[in-house]
């Protein structure tokens, strides 16, 4: 499950499955809300830091780490929409939950995660640890924050670095990086100990956490890079996979944009069945693994266009029924003019698919009467008492 921390932050919903193996429906649901409302909770977090930088004299320092934080945003936030496309409100089979399982903990898209070669779930663990880095850098750490709270939130992390240790390969590397974690947990243990007796710890936390985090981060980035050199027919194969998986979702969204929304974009879904089976030479799969890049940048242009006309359709929709609550509450929802021209908007938003050129005109006329329509108090006022 998510969970906030002490200064508002929430950290990644635990993944459910495993690579090549179907989610068990009910842990699908729970992941796929936690996930929603992690992206738009960080989502807020990132403009926040992005606005504190810009007024930070360090800003410029945090620069890479805030465009790398953004693309990684960008990343996970296009793969949840198509997980949520293949979710379709629960209306999934042995199908479905076994393509949402390939979304998960296949390979995001290169161009928007900066080249790293991460899971979902790892892009998310990135963030989190980027944006506590971010957050200690810029000084955004409410001072009023407690310290035991401090201390668990690290103790959590030396956890996840110890998790992340365990999948490094045998040898010199894990040792040292197994060193280094004894090493960060060592300090917090003293410094934990110090608080306890009541010595002022505050100062001290921070650079650990600057180091925690700057740790974590360098060991998913180092793995990660790691598989990359070790395993690029592996990867080609997962990538392969996550399009195929893409473009089935990806299918879905165009079908239900072209049924609901009149124009509808006019992009070409990639067929990923036409790049033909992964190679085994490497020089072959080099260039096969950017052939499949440029059919990722093409689906995700051609998901953001139709995303976004499905949007447009559902903001148009809410905004006629704002202005529908509005007259209500005015009075004047049932005024001949005024209910002619909410039935109209309504009729050509409802149709399938909607003429979105003569909605956006219609809702602008209803909004129109609304306006200039007079509540029956003010076209009518109450007579005097002289006058009865």
């Amino acid at each position: 499950m998510s969970v906030v921390a002490p200064a508002g932050q929430v950290t990644a919903p635990v993944a459910p499955g495993r690579m090549g193996s179907a989610l068990e429906i009910q842990a699908a649901h729970v992941y796929l809300d936690e996930l929603g409302e992690w992206r738009d909770t960080r989502r807020r977090e990132l403009d926040e830091l992005d606005k504190a930088a810009m007024q930070s004299s360090t800003g410029s320092a945090v620069t890479g780490d805030l465009l790398l934080s953004m693309a990684l945003w960008k990343a996970v936030s296009d793969r949840y929409e198509l997980l949520s496309a293949t979710w379709n409100s629960g209306r999934v089979g042995t199908t479905e939950l076994m393509r949402m399982s390939t979304l998960i903990w296949g390979r995001l898209d290169a161009a928007t995660a900066s080249g790293l070669s991460v899971s979902l779930p790892e892009a998310c663990r990135l963030s989190d640890a980027l944006l506590s880095q971010l957050r200690v850098k810029l000084g955004l750490d409410p001072s009023g924050m407690e310290i035991t709270d401090r201390v668990r939130q690290l103790r959590a992390q030396m956890e996840r670095i110890r998790d992340q240790i365990d999948l490094e390969p045998a040898g010199g590397v894990q040792q040292q990086a197994a060193l280094e974690q004894s090493r960060l947990a060592r300090r917090l243990k003293e410094l934990a100990e110090k608080a306890g007796r009541g010595g002022d710890v505050a100062g001290l936390l921070g650079p650990l956490e600057i180091e925690a985090a700057t740790f974590e981060r360098d060991l998913i980035v180092n793995g990660a890079r790691r598989r990359d050199a070790a395993a690029l027919a592996q990867r080609a194969g997962a990538q392969r996979a996550d399009l195929e998986a893409r473009e089935v979702a990806l299918r879905g969204i165009v079908e239900d944009c072209v049924r609901r929304v009149d124009p509808a974009p006019r992009y070409a879904v990639p067929d990923a069945a036409a790049l033909g089976p992964v190679p085994n030479a490497r020089n072959e799969l080099e260039n096969y693994l950017r052939r499949l890049d440029q059919v990722s940048r093409a689906m995700t242009i051609a998901q953001t266009a139709y995303a976004k006309a499905l949007r447009d359709h559902d903001e148009l929709d809410s905004r006629l029924e704002a202005y529908r609550a509005k007259a209500i509450a005015k009075g004047v929802a049932e005024a001949a003019d005024v209910a002619r021209a909410y039935e109209l908007a309504r009729s050509v938003l409802d149709e399938r698919p909607s003429r979105m050129v003569l909605a956006e005109q219609l809702v602008t006329v209803y909004q129109t009467y609304l306006q200039t329509t007079p509540a029956p108090h003010e076209a009518h006022p109450a007579t005097s008492a002289e006058d009865t």
